[in-house]
Protein backbone atom coordinates (compact mmCIF):
# COMPACT_ATOMS: atom_id res chain seq x y z
CA UNK A 1 0.00 0.00 0.00
CA UNK A 2 2.85 2.08 0.03
CA UNK A 3 3.01 2.83 -3.58
CA UNK A 4 1.30 6.01 -4.51
CA UNK A 5 -1.37 4.96 -6.75
CA UNK A 6 -3.46 3.09 -3.82
CA UNK A 7 -2.80 6.12 -1.78
CA UNK A 8 -6.19 7.37 -1.56
CA UNK A 9 -7.65 3.54 -0.24
CA UNK A 10 -6.38 4.82 3.20
CA UNK A 11 -8.49 1.49 4.80
CA UNK A 12 -9.29 -0.86 2.25
CA UNK A 13 -6.63 -3.37 1.10
CA UNK A 14 -5.75 -3.58 -2.31
CA UNK A 15 -7.23 -7.04 -2.01
CA UNK A 16 -10.62 -5.67 -1.00
CA UNK A 17 -10.45 -3.44 -4.14
CA UNK A 18 -9.85 -6.16 -6.53
CA UNK A 19 -12.54 -8.09 -5.43
CA UNK A 20 -14.95 -6.07 -5.50
CA UNK A 21 -14.11 -5.28 -9.33
CA UNK A 22 -14.44 -0.96 -8.42
CA UNK A 23 -11.35 -0.13 -10.29
CA UNK A 24 -11.95 2.37 -12.49
CA UNK A 25 -10.71 2.56 -16.01
CA UNK A 26 -11.32 6.39 -16.40
CA UNK A 27 -8.25 8.02 -14.62
CA UNK A 28 -10.07 10.71 -13.34
CA UNK A 29 -12.35 8.43 -11.17
CA UNK A 30 -11.52 7.42 -7.96
CA UNK A 31 -13.19 5.30 -4.69
CA UNK A 32 -12.36 6.60 -1.69
CA UNK A 33 -13.00 5.33 2.14
CA UNK A 34 -16.40 7.81 3.15
CA UNK A 35 -14.77 7.74 6.91
CA UNK A 36 -11.51 8.08 8.95
CA UNK A 37 -13.42 6.61 11.66
CA UNK A 38 -16.87 5.11 11.41
CA UNK A 39 -19.24 6.58 13.65
CA UNK A 40 -20.47 3.95 16.28
CA UNK A 41 -19.01 0.90 14.58
CA UNK A 42 -18.94 -2.46 16.09
CA UNK A 43 -16.22 -4.26 15.18
CA UNK A 44 -17.43 -7.87 13.40
CA UNK A 45 -14.08 -9.49 11.80
CA UNK A 46 -16.55 -12.13 10.52
CA UNK A 47 -18.85 -9.79 8.85
CA UNK A 48 -17.56 -9.24 5.24
CA UNK A 49 -18.95 -7.28 2.50
CA UNK A 50 -20.65 -10.29 -0.35
CA UNK A 51 -19.92 -8.04 -3.81
CA UNK A 52 -21.72 -10.34 -7.00
CA UNK A 53 -19.26 -9.64 -9.68
CA UNK A 54 -20.05 -10.27 -13.38
CA UNK A 55 -17.24 -9.77 -15.94
CA UNK A 56 -15.17 -7.84 -14.13
CA UNK A 57 -18.10 -5.63 -12.53
CA UNK A 58 -20.03 -5.85 -9.16
CA UNK A 59 -23.13 -5.87 -10.38
CA UNK A 60 -24.41 -6.07 -6.52
CA UNK A 61 -23.26 -6.20 -2.87
CA UNK A 62 -24.66 -7.07 0.29
CA UNK A 63 -23.29 -6.96 4.13
CA UNK A 64 -22.16 -3.71 3.53
CA UNK A 65 -19.90 -2.32 6.60
CA UNK A 66 -16.83 0.00 5.17
CA UNK A 67 -18.90 2.71 3.15
CA UNK A 68 -17.08 4.44 -0.19
CA UNK A 69 -17.63 6.91 -2.42
CA UNK A 70 -16.85 6.52 -6.03
CA UNK A 71 -16.03 9.49 -7.76
CA UNK A 72 -17.42 9.91 -11.46
CA UNK A 73 -16.36 13.44 -12.51
CA UNK A 74 -17.40 14.60 -16.41
CA UNK A 75 -14.40 14.52 -18.63
CA UNK A 76 -15.32 18.38 -19.83
CA UNK A 77 -15.63 19.55 -16.18
CA UNK A 78 -17.30 23.14 -16.16
CA UNK A 79 -17.25 25.47 -13.62
CA UNK A 80 -19.66 25.41 -10.92
CA UNK A 81 -21.41 22.40 -11.67
CA UNK A 82 -23.71 20.37 -10.16
CA UNK A 83 -23.26 17.46 -8.40
CA UNK A 84 -25.35 14.51 -7.44
CA UNK A 85 -24.52 11.90 -4.22
CA UNK A 86 -26.62 8.28 -6.28
CA UNK A 87 -28.06 6.00 -3.39
CA UNK A 88 -28.75 2.51 -4.98
CA UNK A 89 -31.91 0.58 -3.89
CA UNK A 90 -31.62 -2.92 -2.46
CA UNK A 91 -34.54 -2.97 0.14
CA UNK A 92 -32.05 -2.19 2.43
CA UNK A 93 -30.42 -5.68 2.19
CA UNK A 94 -28.39 -5.23 -1.04
CA UNK A 95 -27.08 -2.65 -3.36
CA UNK A 96 -27.83 -2.74 -7.00
CA UNK A 97 -24.20 -1.06 -7.44
CA UNK A 98 -24.00 -1.33 -11.03
CA UNK A 99 -27.76 -0.38 -12.47
CA UNK A 100 -29.00 2.22 -9.79
CA UNK A 101 -25.54 3.49 -9.13
CA UNK A 102 -22.28 2.85 -11.81
CA UNK A 103 -24.85 3.46 -14.93
CA UNK A 104 -26.61 6.23 -13.13
CA UNK A 105 -23.52 8.08 -12.36
CA UNK A 106 -22.41 7.82 -16.64
CA UNK A 107 -25.38 9.29 -17.22
CA UNK A 108 -24.85 12.58 -15.69
CA UNK A 109 -21.34 12.55 -16.29
CA UNK A 110 -23.18 12.63 -19.95
CA UNK A 111 -24.97 15.56 -19.38
CA UNK A 112 -22.24 17.31 -17.56
CA UNK A 113 -22.91 16.75 -13.47
CA UNK A 114 -20.70 15.51 -11.17
CA UNK A 115 -21.56 11.88 -8.99
CA UNK A 116 -21.05 10.33 -6.54
CA UNK A 117 -21.98 7.04 -6.01
CA UNK A 118 -22.57 5.90 -2.05
CA UNK A 119 -22.16 2.35 -1.05
CA UNK A 120 -23.89 2.98 2.12
CA UNK A 121 -23.81 0.38 5.19
CA UNK A 122 -26.56 -1.79 4.78
CA UNK A 123 -28.11 -1.64 8.42
CA UNK A 124 -27.32 -4.58 11.04
CA UNK A 125 -27.41 -4.98 14.70
CA UNK A 126 -23.79 -6.76 13.77
CA UNK A 127 -21.35 -3.81 13.09
CA UNK A 128 -23.30 -0.63 14.11
CA UNK A 129 -25.16 0.39 17.32
CA UNK A 130 -28.18 2.15 16.27
CA UNK A 131 -28.36 0.30 12.55
CA UNK A 132 -31.50 2.83 12.63
CA UNK A 133 -29.46 5.76 11.84
CA UNK A 134 -26.04 4.10 9.99
CA UNK A 135 -27.08 5.03 6.75
CA UNK A 136 -28.46 7.75 7.09
CA UNK A 137 -24.93 9.18 9.01
CA UNK A 138 -23.14 8.02 5.40
CA UNK A 139 -25.59 10.10 3.19
CA UNK A 140 -25.23 13.33 5.40
CA UNK A 141 -21.20 12.90 5.80
CA UNK A 142 -21.48 12.06 1.76
CA UNK A 143 -23.00 15.50 1.13
CA UNK A 144 -21.07 17.24 3.54
CA UNK A 145 -17.58 16.10 1.65
CA UNK A 146 -18.57 16.88 -1.35
CA UNK A 147 -19.51 20.41 -0.67
CA UNK A 148 -16.48 20.50 1.66
CA UNK A 149 -14.71 19.46 -1.55
CA UNK A 150 -16.67 21.21 -4.40
CA UNK A 151 -14.01 23.06 -5.77
CA UNK A 152 -11.56 20.18 -6.15
CA UNK A 153 -14.03 19.17 -9.35
CA UNK A 154 -15.71 22.92 -9.75
CA UNK A 155 -18.68 21.88 -8.14
CA UNK A 156 -21.07 24.82 -7.02
CA UNK A 157 -21.31 23.81 -3.46
CA UNK A 158 -24.91 25.36 -3.67
CA UNK A 159 -25.43 22.78 -6.11
CA UNK A 160 -25.25 19.31 -4.58
CA UNK A 161 -28.13 16.99 -4.62
CA UNK A 162 -28.96 13.44 -3.62
CA UNK A 163 -30.70 10.16 -5.58
CA UNK A 164 -32.20 7.68 -4.94
CA UNK A 165 -33.82 4.53 -6.13
CA UNK A 166 -36.31 2.05 -3.93
CA UNK A 167 -34.63 1.99 -0.81
CA UNK A 168 -32.21 4.12 -1.47
CA UNK A 169 -34.88 6.28 -2.18
CA UNK A 170 -36.05 6.35 1.04
CA UNK A 171 -32.23 7.11 1.90
CA UNK A 172 -32.35 10.00 -0.06
CA UNK A 173 -35.62 11.34 1.32
CA UNK A 174 -34.43 11.04 5.08
CA UNK A 175 -31.10 12.62 4.20
CA UNK A 176 -33.46 15.53 2.43
CA UNK A 177 -35.94 15.76 5.62
CA UNK A 178 -33.40 14.82 8.46
CA UNK A 179 -30.39 17.01 7.62
CA UNK A 180 -30.12 18.70 10.75
CA UNK A 181 -30.66 15.04 13.23
CA UNK A 182 -27.48 15.37 14.91
CA UNK A 183 -26.47 11.76 14.42
CA UNK A 184 -22.67 11.37 14.25
CA UNK A 185 -19.89 14.77 15.24
CA UNK A 186 -18.61 15.63 11.63
CA UNK A 187 -15.40 17.10 11.06
CA UNK A 188 -17.17 19.58 8.43
CA UNK A 189 -18.77 22.25 9.42
CA UNK A 190 -20.85 22.56 6.03
CA UNK A 191 -24.51 21.77 5.71
CA UNK A 192 -25.93 18.52 5.00
CA UNK A 193 -28.73 19.62 3.70
CA UNK A 194 -29.14 18.20 0.03
CA UNK A 195 -30.12 21.67 -2.83
CA UNK A 196 -32.42 19.07 -4.71
CA UNK A 197 -33.81 15.38 -4.38
CA UNK A 198 -34.41 13.06 -6.83
CA UNK A 199 -36.57 10.11 -5.95
CA UNK A 200 -36.95 7.27 -8.61
CA UNK A 201 -39.24 4.50 -7.25
CA UNK A 202 -38.78 6.03 -3.73
CA UNK A 203 -39.36 3.62 -0.49
CA UNK A 204 -41.02 6.92 1.64
CA UNK A 205 -43.01 6.19 3.93
CA UNK A 206 -42.69 3.29 7.11
CA UNK A 207 -46.08 3.08 7.71
CA UNK A 208 -47.45 -0.44 7.51
CA UNK A 209 -50.35 0.08 5.28
CA UNK A 210 -48.07 1.61 2.15
CA UNK A 211 -44.64 0.51 3.04
CA UNK A 212 -41.91 -1.78 1.68
CA UNK A 213 -42.28 -4.32 4.34
CA UNK A 214 -38.35 -5.87 3.47
CA UNK A 215 -36.99 -2.17 3.84
CA UNK A 216 -38.63 -1.15 7.12
CA UNK A 217 -38.10 -4.56 8.56
CA UNK A 218 -33.90 -4.12 7.84
CA UNK A 219 -34.07 -0.89 8.74
CA UNK A 220 -36.47 -0.58 12.44
CA UNK A 221 -36.56 -4.42 13.35
CA UNK A 222 -39.48 -6.63 13.35
CA UNK A 223 -41.86 -4.42 15.69
CA UNK A 224 -40.63 -1.07 15.43
CA UNK A 225 -42.49 1.32 17.99
CA UNK A 226 -44.45 3.67 16.32
CA UNK A 227 -42.60 6.65 17.27
CA UNK A 228 -39.71 4.79 15.13
CA UNK A 229 -42.18 4.13 12.48
CA UNK A 230 -43.28 7.81 12.27
CA UNK A 231 -39.82 9.31 12.58
CA UNK A 232 -38.60 7.57 9.85
CA UNK A 233 -42.07 8.08 7.49
CA UNK A 234 -40.68 11.05 5.34
CA UNK A 235 -44.13 12.05 4.04
CA UNK A 236 -44.36 13.41 7.72
CA UNK A 237 -41.20 15.12 8.04
CA UNK A 238 -41.28 17.88 5.25
CA UNK A 239 -40.96 20.96 5.61
CA UNK A 240 -40.69 24.71 3.53
CA UNK A 241 -36.97 23.91 4.15
CA UNK A 242 -37.24 20.32 2.51
CA UNK A 243 -35.45 20.75 -1.11
CA UNK A 244 -36.56 20.86 -4.52
CA UNK A 245 -38.02 16.90 -5.15
CA UNK A 246 -38.19 15.50 -8.73
CA UNK A 247 -39.94 12.36 -8.35
CA UNK A 248 -40.93 9.44 -10.93
CA UNK A 249 -43.10 5.80 -10.04
CA UNK A 250 -45.06 3.61 -12.23
CA UNK A 251 -48.82 3.06 -11.61
CA UNK A 252 -48.13 -0.82 -11.95
CA UNK A 253 -45.29 -0.73 -9.43
CA UNK A 254 -46.38 -4.15 -6.88
CA UNK A 255 -43.10 -3.85 -4.92
CA UNK A 256 -43.12 -0.46 -3.79
CA UNK A 257 -46.66 1.38 -4.10
CA UNK A 258 -47.40 4.89 -5.77
CA UNK A 259 -49.15 6.21 -2.86
CA UNK A 260 -45.11 6.68 -1.65
CA UNK A 261 -44.72 8.98 -4.27
CA UNK A 262 -47.67 10.36 -4.03
CA UNK A 263 -48.09 11.20 -0.52
CA UNK A 264 -44.54 12.75 -0.41
CA UNK A 265 -45.05 15.01 -3.46
CA UNK A 266 -48.38 16.30 -1.48
CA UNK A 267 -46.73 17.07 0.93
CA UNK A 268 -44.30 19.31 -0.72
CA UNK A 269 -46.77 20.74 -2.42
CA UNK A 270 -48.74 21.77 0.94
CA UNK A 271 -45.65 23.29 2.69
CA UNK A 272 -44.94 25.30 -1.12
CA UNK A 273 -41.79 23.31 -1.93
CA UNK A 274 -41.07 23.05 -5.87
CA UNK A 275 -41.79 19.44 -6.61
CA UNK A 276 -42.73 17.43 -9.83
CA UNK A 277 -44.18 14.17 -9.60
CA UNK A 278 -44.19 11.65 -12.88
CA UNK A 279 -46.52 8.63 -12.64
CA UNK A 280 -46.07 6.30 -15.28
CA UNK A 281 -48.71 4.16 -16.64
CA UNK A 282 -46.24 1.19 -16.87
CA UNK A 283 -43.03 0.31 -16.29
CA UNK A 284 -43.07 -1.70 -12.43
CA UNK A 285 -40.50 -1.70 -10.64
CA UNK A 286 -37.01 -1.66 -10.47
CA UNK A 287 -36.07 0.00 -14.17
CA UNK A 288 -33.02 1.52 -13.60
CA UNK A 289 -32.25 4.06 -16.45
CA UNK A 290 -35.66 2.82 -17.84
CA UNK A 291 -35.70 -0.34 -20.45
CA UNK A 292 -39.15 -0.14 -21.54
CA UNK A 293 -42.73 1.19 -21.55
CA UNK A 294 -43.69 5.09 -20.48
CA UNK A 295 -40.79 4.52 -17.71
CA UNK A 296 -38.16 4.79 -20.20
CA UNK A 297 -38.31 8.32 -20.33
CA UNK A 298 -37.63 9.04 -16.96
CA UNK A 299 -34.13 10.59 -17.49
CA UNK A 300 -35.22 12.70 -20.45
CA UNK A 301 -37.43 14.72 -17.85
CA UNK A 302 -35.58 14.83 -14.99
CA UNK A 303 -32.37 16.18 -17.05
CA UNK A 304 -35.33 19.23 -18.52
CA UNK A 305 -36.34 19.51 -14.55
CA UNK A 306 -33.01 19.89 -13.27
CA UNK A 307 -32.09 22.61 -16.42
CA UNK A 308 -35.33 24.59 -15.25
CA UNK A 309 -34.72 24.71 -11.84
CA UNK A 310 -30.55 26.00 -12.16
CA UNK A 311 -29.04 22.76 -11.20
CA UNK A 312 -27.55 21.99 -14.72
Amino acid sequence: MKNKKYGFYKRITLSFILFSGIFCSNAQNQVIPLWNKIPDEIKAPDYKEKPEIKEGKMQSTSQVSVPTLSIFIPKESKPNQSAVIICPGGGYQHLAFDKEGVKVAEWFNSIGIAAFVLKYRLPTDATMKNKNVGPLQDAQEAIRYVRQNASKWNIDPKKVGILGFSAGGHLAATASTHYDDKVYESAYKVSARPDFSLLIYPVISMENEITHKGSQTNLLGNNPSQELIDSFSNEKKVTAHTPPTFLIHTTDDTVVMPENSINYYLALKKNKVTAELHLYEKGGHGFGLGVNDTSKFWTRDCAEWLKVNGFN
